[in-house]
C-alpha cells in the first residue's frame, strides 16, 4: 500500500489596491480606460469628458469612499498630441489609502472642473491653469494664482524659455515695478557633467597640450 501525497495549490494574494482598480474599472465601464498599481500606489487611467463621473463614484462609492481631496497637478509631454497630464489625488481615510487619476488633454481642450464636488480644487485647478495653460470649463474663477497678471506664457511647460520672456524689478525713480526684456550677463553654458577620470568621447579643454 503506498502513500499519496497531496499537493495543495499555493494561494494567490491580490493586493488589496489592484482588487479596488478592478472594481474602479468593472464599475465605470468606458469611464476608465484602464488602472495600474506600481510602487504602492493605484493609479486610474480615465477619460477626460468622464472626470466628474469618476471623481463622484470615488468619493460616494461604499467600497472606496475617497472622501478626502489632495491636489490637482500636471505633466507636459510636447511629443503628444493631447501633450498634458491632468492628475488628481485623492485619499480614503476609510481604507487609509491613496488613489491617482489621470486625464490627457491639450491647450485647446477644456477639462470640466471638478469644484463642484471638491470646493477644494478651486485654487489647484487655477495654478494648474497658471503654470500650465490648462483650461477647467465650469470654474468660478479661473485666472492666474502664482504668476503676475501681466505674465507672458505657462513657465512649466517644457517649450518655456529656462530666461522667461521679461524679467521684474521694482523701479525706485518710477516708485512701481517694471517689465523689462532679459538681458543675460554671459551666454548660457551647457554642462554634461560627466567624469573626467572616467573617460569622455571629446578632448577635454588643456588636453590637447597634453604629450601621448
Amino acid at each position: 500500500m503506498t502513500d499519496t501525497v497531496e499537493t495543495v495549490e499555493p494561494v494567490i494574494q491580490v493586493h488589496p489596491l489592484v482588487a479596488l482598480g478592478e472594481h474602479i474599472a468593472a464599475s465605470l465601464g468606458e469611464a476608465v480606460t484602464g488602472f495600474e498599481f506600481a510602487y504602492g500606489d493605484l493609479t486610474i487611467n480615465a477619460q477626460r469628458e468622464s472626470i466628474l463621473e469618476v471623481v463622484a463614484f470615488l468619493r460616494d462609492d461604499a467600497k472606496c469612499r475617497f472622501i478626502s481631496f489632495v491636489d490637482v497637478c500636471g505633466a507636459d509631454y510636447p511629443e503628444r498630441e493631447f501633450r498634458f497630464d491632468v492628475i488628481y489625488h485623492l485619499l480614503s481615510p476609510h481604507l487609509n489609502h491613496r488613489v491617482r487619476v489621470k486625464i490627457q488633454t491639450n491647450e485647446a481642450t477644456a477639462v470640466p472642473s471638478i469644484t463642484s464636488i471638491f470646493a477644494g480644487a478651486d485654487w489647484f485647478e487655477r495654478e494648474t491653469y497658471d503654470l500650465y495653460g490648462v483650461l477647467f470649463s465650469g470654474h468660478p474663477d479661473l485666472r492666474r494664482i502664482l504668476t503676475d497678471y501681466g505674465f507672458d506664457g505657462h513657465p512649466l511647460r517644457k517649450d518655456f524659455p529656462l530666461t522667461g520672456f521679461v524679467e521684474v524689478r521694482y523701479d525706485e525713480e518710477r516708485r512701481r515695478v517694471v517689465y523689462e526684456p532679459v538681458a543675460l550677463a554671459q551666454e548660457f553654458r551647457s554642462f554634461d557633467y560627466l567624469s573626467p577620470w572616467e573617460g569622455t568621447d571629446y578632448v577635454l579643454p588643456g588636453d590637447e597640450k597634453a604629450k601621448n
